[in-house]
């Protein structure tokens, strides 16, 4: 029979951990000596665990030099647990437990026991569209789920990366191999007016279009942007006459002034019906909004992030069918 090291000896520990014995630290050896505790026989562990008995035997040779202890014993023709092993066996049973917790896939989150809180950021517009949408879904699947919106911010992977935010939400049109982009719905941008505008008599030429006023909303302020690529192309230029920074804001500003904006004809329809306002054709070509969700893939496997996901994709769906061309609306 092996013996363990001498008390007091100091030398390295083995296997199973003590000094030293972490780095060295082999989980199959647990599983063996779970197996053998609960067999209480060298052939039956082996059956068990599909080893031939010399093997068993050379395993439980290094569990005895591991714990210093002579694990099993023999008593007649039957070997029996020593007090050590009768204490570990429950202990060794819930670390295997655990461990076999750590590579079990997680169950399906249950949305009416989900309790977080999801950060979620994009532009204005998108709560405006669909903020409404997703408070009532969520307050009827997932009442212990709260949603907070962030302004948009300056882009980019770290707000997804550092965990400042679970989901993206809007026109992104980077590419970051670390993220996850997820289209939703390719939209497009249409003029937008107060009722009864004077452009809205007869034909919106780019001429008439580029004489009107605009407005533009950014939140950076930017005076400039593909509508001004757009005319150049007729050797047009339009006159800014203001920048305001969200696009609630650019609506009521519309609403009061001559001036002319940009809407999503999907995302932005609620809001501009809401306030009377009227949309018209651009009469130059704008690039499509392809409208789309960012997040970061360490949530690929996060039951509740995949609810999430699902409920922003059903949300957007109901503005038509994703990735296909707006249709024109009056």
């Amino acid at each position: 029979m092996s013996r363990g090291p001498a008390e007091g000896s100091g030398g390295p520990a083995g296997p199973l951990g003590g000094p030293g014995g972490a780095a060295r630290l082999d989980l199959n050896l647990l599983v063996a000596l779970d197996a053998l505790l609960a067999e209480e026989s060298v052939t039956a562990a082996a059956d068990r665990l599909g080893l031939s008995g010399p093997a068993m035997s050379r395993t439980l040779g290094r569990i005895r030099q591991a714990l210093g202890d002579p694990v099993l014993v023999r008593a007649g023709r039957h070997m029996v647990p020593t007090p050590r092993a009768l204490a570990l066996r429950p202990r060794v049973r819930q670390v295997l437990d655990d461990a076999r917790g750590l590579f079990t896939a997680e169950a399906e989150a249950d949305p009416a026991t989900l309790a977080r809180t999801f950060t979620l950021s994009g532009h204005d517009i998108n709560i405006l569209a669909f903020g409404a949408a997703l408070l009532r879904r969520a307050r009827d699947e997932a009442p212990g789920v709260t949603l907070r919106f962030l302004a948009e911010g300056p882009g980019g992977p770290a707000p997804l990366r550092d965990g400042a935010i679970d989901l993206e939400v809007g026109v992104i049109d980077r590419q970051e191999p670390e993220i996850r982009v997820g289209t939703l719905l390719q939209d497009r941008m249409v003029g937008v007016a107060r009722a009864g505008h004077p452009l809205l008599t007869g034909t919106v030429t780019p001429r008439r279009y580029a004489a009107a006023g605009h407005l533009v909303d950014s939140r950076r302020g930017r005076l400039s942007g593909p509508v001004d690529e757009a005319l150049a192309a007729y050797g047009l230029r339009r006159r800014v006459v203001g920048t305001v920074p969200t696009f609630a804001a650019a609506l009521h500003v519309l609403a009061g002034t001559d001036a002319v904006g940009l809407a999503p004809e999907r995302f932005g329809a609620p809001a501009v019906a809401a306030l009377g306002l009227r949309t018209f054709e651009v009469p130059v070509e704008l690039p499509p909004l392809a409208i789309a969700m960012a997040w970061h893939p360490r949530h690929d496997a996060d039951s509740g992030h995949r609810w999430l996901r699902g409920l922003v994709r059903d949300a957007v769906g109901a503005h038509g069918t994703p990735g296909t061309p707006a249709g024109p609306t009056q």
